[in-house]
């Protein structure tokens, strides 16, 4: 076998740019009103979404709301009043109103300060280095500070809106009046994951960016405003997620609501496992090195019927959706419930090697002693979606490789002759995860260190100060399991005497790909109950979302079954509640399902 030296480079470096969009406060607090507010939440189905019982966790502090303010001076000054050591700010001036849209909404007029932090020349590879950024400032400011954490391996620095989550977005944290920044990390798009030769970019990348960047941000909106921001907020989707789950573990001081869109918290385990997945592929594809040959879109939407023709009416309806995953596990069997080629493969079956190695890579990719690389994945309903596919037969040969031949190993590939399809489809697995396990006098910290939260179930730091979390993630999601996510947050409430709820609450987005898309109803937004969380003690009992049909203000959902209603709703239930059909009411308005706990 052998690629063209360079062969998938240029296509991971129209991804960066494309994955980069993915998808502090001060600790004043107030006390608690009528012993009922002070941030103490019961677990999820108590029927209160703000309120505690004698059974229920223990009272935690209660956060001020945050005040607004009027921007001082013009836009133009903050060129040369925001000054911040190691800090170059390159421009600064007014947008107007209406100039950014998101949903046809007019997003009002605000300053757009960019800089750089840190500019350096790397010691290996003679590049330029710095953390570029782009700050957008409202005229009139809520208060509120949103760090935007962006997908991919960054290096883009694309407009700071802040998003909400899910996809078609009908609003962001600029349009509600925050002070977003969005960044590179550290290092620029151009460079591919090319950056990882450099150890310190390597580092920023990981988890230093945030920690460089977030006190700069409140100097300047200190400087802006006269005043520092009274609460902060951090999020984003994909690596945005995985950047925020290791903020809730190093900078837990710094912010006060933490929003996790299908976190890739295990990033270099996560790619790994995928390019096994390519390998396993490959080796049942009639095709030389064609991946999505060994599971065509047929075989997937074969599967795909199978799990609804088992799970669908789990709960209590059969609406195209499977809402309890848990009891899926029991109802379906990808050996027993699809079947079984007795001739060549057509699409009508699965092949019986097809069958062995696609479960195996369900129940987690191994290495070749058997030990699984990383996680699950559940069997679900968006399988045969090109997104689907992407993640799996594409990114695996050309994103996933680049990064760990080059951003995760000790010692990196050689980038004179590194080759990402090549790396994906010989490489070895083994290998590959000892290198991203090492360390060596040039990259000192290994890539599962600055890479993941250090010890992720311990989130004293966040609770104690009365900071939330809220973390959702689609069923669906082909390359971060919604599997790994549950058992963190599973070890999240083992160590807090078996209840995290009153400051961390997971939602599961049934059928959802990876962090829009799926047949799913994937438009939400988590930013605004998480304020409330924060603010007002008002935990999420659950959160609305809709379908993305035609005529949807935010863009329509191809993945949408022409079955579903355009404008269907379901609530989002908090972990280890499902939704469930109340029984009667029309099944497309989320008022017909109720929370209740899984198998219930």
């Amino acid at each position: 076998m052998k690629f063209p030296q360079g062969t998938g480079l240029v296509a991971l470096s129209a991804l960066v740019v494309a994955l980069a969009t993915a998808c502090g406060g001060s600790n004043s607090t107030v006390p608690p009103a009528g012993g009922n507010n002070g941030g103490s939440t019961p677990p999820p189905g108590s029927g209160s979404a703000d309120g505690g019982d004698a059974g229920g966790p223990e009272p935690l502090p209660q956060l001020a709301a945050a005040q607004p303010a009027p921007l001082i001076g013009t836009c133009a000054a903050l060129a040369s009043s925001i000054v911040v050591p190691d800090t170059t700010i390159t421009a600064s001036e007014q947008v107007d109103a209406g100039v950014l849209t998101v949903a046809g909404t007019s997003v009002p007029a605000h300053c757009k300060v960019t800089g750089r932090m840190l500019p350096r020349t790397g010691p290996i590879d003679g590049k330029s280095y710095a953390i570029g950024f782009e700050m957008r400032l409202p005229i009139q400011w809520n208060g509120r500070f949103f760090y935007q954490a962006n997908g991919g391996i960054d290096g883009s620095v694309v407009t700071a809106t802040g998003g909400v989550g899910g996809g078609g977005p009908l609003s962001n944290a600029l349009l509600k009046g925050f002070a977003v920044i969005s960044s590179d990390a550290g290092h620029a798009g151009s460079m591919g994951p090319f950056f990882g030769i450099d150890p310190q970019a390597r580092l920023d990348y990981g988890y230093q960016a945030v920690g460089k960047l977030t006190p700069m941000a409140k100097k300047a909106i200190q400087v802006a405003y006269g005043k520092g921001p009274d609460r902060s907020y951090i999020g984003g989707c994909s690596n945005g997620g995985r950047h925020t789950m290791v903020a809730a573990a190093r900078y837990a001081d710094q912010y006060d609501g933490f929003l996790v869109g299908d976190p890739g918290f295990r990033l270099p385990l996560a790619a790994i496992a995928n390019i096994k997945g390519a390998q396993t592929y490959v080796a049942l594809s009639p095709t030389p090195n064609v991946p999505a040959d060994g599971f065509t879109q047929p075989e997937r939407k074969l599967v795909s019927d199978a799990v609804l023709a088992k799970c669908d009416a789990l709960d209590g309806v059969a609406d195209g959706m499977v809402n309890d995953t848990q009891a899926c596990r029991v109802a379906f069997k990808l050996d027993r419930d699809v079947p079984t080629c007795t001739g060549a493969r057509d699409g009508t079956c699965l092949s019986p090697a097809q069958k062995t190695s696609i479960q195996q890579l369900f129940d987690g990719a191994t290495t070749s002693t058997g030990k699984r690389i990383y996680s699950s994945f559940p069997f679900d309903a968006g399988l045969a979606t090109s997104g689907w596919a992407g993640w799996k037969f594409n990114n695996s040969l050309n994103l996933d490789s680049g990064a760990v031949g080059l951003i995760w190993q000790v010692p990196p590939e050689d980038p004179a002759t590194f080759n990402g399809p090549n790396f994906t489809l010989t490489g070895n697995v083994d290998t590959m995860l000892a290198k991203v396990n090492a360390t060596d006098a040039t990259y000192t910290e290994s890539a599962m260190s600055f890479m993941t939260p250090p010890d992720a179930a311990n989130l004293s730091t966040l609770k104690m100060r009365g900071a939330k979390m809220v973390v959702y993630h689609g069923t669906s999601d082909p390359i971060f399991s919604s599997d790994d996510t549950q058992r963190w947050y599973d070890e999240l409430r083992a160590a807090n005497d078996d209840d995290a709820s009153n400051f961390a609450r997971y939602f599961a987005v049934p059928g959802m790909n990876h962090c829009s898309g799926g047949p799913a109803t994937d438009q939400f937004d988590m930013l605004e109950p998480l304020v409330a969380w924060v603010e007002q003690g008002k935990a999420p009992a659950s959160v609305t979302a809709s379908a993305r049909g035609t005529g949807n203000a935010g863009g329509v959902n191809a993945d949408l079954p022409a079955a579903w209603a355009a404008d269907r709703t379901r609530p989002l239930c908090p972990y280890p509640q499902v939704a469930r059909y109340s029984g009667s009411g029309d099944i497309e308005k989320a008022a017909s399902f109720k929370c209740v706990d899984a198998g219930g």
